[in-house]
């Protein structure tokens, strides 16, 4: 009988699963709205004041989102205060919703991506999982890695779709 021969890992494919990419660790999300009047009403010496009162020091080395989810109308200098005290507490602070956030940051660690290990390799990105992966992310590890791989495809190493194919 012969021996049972796993032909995709005799390939040599690498495979990348783009949801390595996302935060290692979940959002702290910071609501606006909390610091509101009733919940629409941003009172300036009261919101001041909440923020002079509020120890920051527990987003140090967080990421951290800025939203707020009223319909209420924020001036823009009160993000930029919000964002001022996080950045000084060692924070690295974000404006949107979570699911947004996440993205940004999957698509900054992707620009961070050493490519040289990919040269002339036989590549497939991973095409489905549990998160959720924005097209853009397909889109920025497909811009990074075609100039340097020899083979990029997509899906899973036993079903794949040829994406791009370097002449010999």
């Amino acid at each position: 009988m012969e021996p049972i021969v796993n032909k995709v890992a005799a390939s040599g494919i690498i495979t990348i699963d783009l949801a390595r990419f996302l935060p290692e660790k979940p959002l702290k999300m910071v609501d606006l709205s909390s610091y509101l009047w009733m919940g629409m009403v941003l009172k300036e010496k009261e919101f001041r004041a909440a923020v002079l009162s509020t120890d920051w020091t527990i987003f140090q080395q967080e990421n951290v989102g800025l939203y707020c989810s009223t319909d209420a109308i924020v001036p823009t200098w009160a993000y930029m205060l919000l964002a001022g005290n996080l950045q000084q507490a060692g924070a690295t602070v974000y404006f949107g919703k979570e699911e947004d956030i996440c993205q940004q940051i999957l698509l900054k660690n992707l620009e961070q991506l050493d490519e040289s290990a990919f040269v002339n390799g036989k590549v497939v990105v991973k095409g489905c999982g549990d998160d959720f992966i924005s097209e853009a992310a397909y889109v920025a590890i497909t811009l990074k890695l075609k100039p340097v791989v020899k083979i990029l495809m997509y899906g899973e190493p036993c079903s794949t779709v040829p994406l791009f194919k370097r002449k010999e």
